[in-house]
Order: structure tokens, then sequence, then C-alpha cells
């Protein structure tokens, strides 16, 4: 069974993912956050910057969110000039700027639609298209009809969040929604949602014991020894966490050449850090109200 890093928009970026394979490792797969193409714009270096091979030293799969069959295949000649052949369409985003767009989880919306365009697009692309999709927009009752579109096609994989749009990242995962992909999906068939532990991958890996792979993402973040210790190796440490910070801080001070950016950058992923030690609140306190690097660091410094 494969482990996926999940894409994360302005976390996860090539700078992050090259850095976690260097001192954490254990993930088979790294997957890009979306890129967004559309018909009248084209796609530039500066948006391709992310998956540029010569900017990642581990593989990656690019991720595209388009509500256009156009645009996709526009992006799809970009990342095969790139040196790609596959892709993951992004059916997930449950973002309000997204979804009015009918990406992402918006194209959940209207299935019609939906299903025009998949059968456009796998009609004529020559790369392979994995799909990342939650359970339905309004209703998991929706997941039905979604799940009989996707399996209209020779998808090359299908990674199922089950949660609805509405519900965002709260609450519970609906394992019956993808008890019905595990027993239906034709496509090889991946779990994503609310694996925080090797514990709660080994319950999924139990329950679901032919699944193709499992993704993970904002657990990652919280935990990035996560695949290490799913396979076997040493718990995380605090002072990995303390190294793993300062190599993201010199790496991030070269490339954005600013403080103030870098510390930005910093504190959304020691926000998911600091869930590791929930008692700390002090000190948690101090890293959301840091205003300079070394602020921040002096606070993390005190978890060792």
């Amino acid at each position: 069974m494969k482990l996926y890093f999940a894409p994360m928009e302005g976390v996860t970026t090539y700078t992050y993912r090259n850095t976690h394979a260097e001192m954490f490792g254990g993930c088979d797969e790294y997957f890009a956050p979306f890129i967004v193409p559309t018909e009248n714009e084209k796609l530039s270096i500066k948006n391709l910057r992310d998956i540029l091979k010569e900017n990642n030293n581990i593989d990656v799969i690019p991720q595209v969110m388009a509500s256009s069959a156009m645009a996709f295949l526009e992006f799809e000649k970009k990342i095969k000039d790139l040196g790609y052949n596959k892709v993951n369409l992004n059916f997930g985003c449950p973002s309000g700027t997204v979804v009015k767009k009918m990406r992402g989880a918006g194209a959940l919306r209207d299935l019609d639609a939906l299903d025009k365009f998949l059968d456009y697009i796998f009609n004529k692309s020559d790369v392979e298209i994995s799909v990342k999709s939650r359970t339905g927009f309004y209703s998991h009752d929706e997941f039905d009809e979604i799940l009989k579109i996707y399996n209209k096609y020779p998808i090359s994989e299908l990674i199922i969040h089950p949660r609805i749009r509405e519900e965002y990242y709260k609450g519970y995962p609906d394992m019956n929604s993808f008890d019905k992909a595990y027993k239906n999906a034709k496509a090889k068939l991946c779990y994503n949602g609310n694996i925080y532990t090797k514990e709660d991958y080994e319950k999924i890996k139990n329950n679901y014991n032919s699944l193709s792979s499992v993704m993970i993402g904002r657990g990652a973040i919280k935990n990035p020894a996560i695949f290490r210790e799913i396979k076997g190796g040493e718990k995380l440490k605090t002072s990995e966490l303390i190294l793993f910070s300062n190599m993201l801080e010199e790496k991030y001070l070269k490339l954005l050449n600013s403080e103030i950016y870098t510390l930005h950058r910093l504190k959304e992923i020691w926000i998911y850090m600091m869930q590791n030690f929930e008692e700390e609140k002090k000190i948690l306190k101090a890293v959301k109200k840091a205003n300079k690097l070394s602020d921040l660091n002096s606070a993390i410094n005190n978890l060792l």
C-alpha cells in the first residue's frame, strides 16, 4: 500500500517537499498543490515554478483544478513539455472562491457538466489522470451518482476524501460513503482523511486491505515523521522538528528574500506541528504572536 503526501496550498511547496524528503522521507509520492489554468490565460513559468523538474529533488505529481476541458488540455500540454505523464484532477477543494467558479468541490454541484467534462478530456488526453474527490457537495447521498460517473472513465486512481463540501474539514469522514467506493469503484482506490497517527493508518489498512494507497495531508504537516513511523521507523523527536524548522527557515530566506514572508510560512507550519504539544499553551501563544524570526525560534526552542 503506497503512502502519499497530500497537497496543501501555500504549505507543501517544492521547498517544503524537498526538505521533508531529505530529513524524514518514507513517502512514496508527493502531490504538488493545485494549479488553476484558464482558457484565456497562458500558463507562465511563474505559475509552473513549483513543479519544474530543476526545483524538485523528488518525484512529484502535478495537480490541476479546472472547470474547462480546454483549459485542462492546455495545462496537459504544458506539463508534458516539462516531462510529466501523470496529472491529478482536483474535485475536492472546498474554498468558497474556488467553488463559485465550479472548480474543486464546486464541480460536484452539476453532475451533467462533470460527466461532459470528463468525457471530453478522457477522449483527448494521453496522460494518466487520477482524481481526488469528495463524496458530495450538499449530501453524501450524492455519491452514488458521482461514483457512477467516475466508473465510466479510465481514471488511473481515485482518491476519495469522504466528506462533503459543506463539511470542509470538520467532524469525521463518512465511512459509509467510502465503503461504497471500496465495493464499487472500478479504478484503483486511495483513502484520504483524518490520518494523524500510525494507529489511524493501521485501522484503515485493516478495514480496507486491498486499497491501492493512503494519502495523508494535515496529519503529515503535524507530524512530518508519520510516513517513517508507519513503515516501522523511529517516532518523531522534538529536536527533529526544531532542525526541520531551521532548515526551512534557511531555504525560505534565500528563496523569498524576506524575513516577514519566511515568518508567515513557518508560523503556518508550526500551528500544525504544535498539535504535538497540546499542553504547551504558552508556547503556542508565543508562536502565534511572534513578529520576528528570533521570536519564533525563541518560542519553539522552549519545547526542548
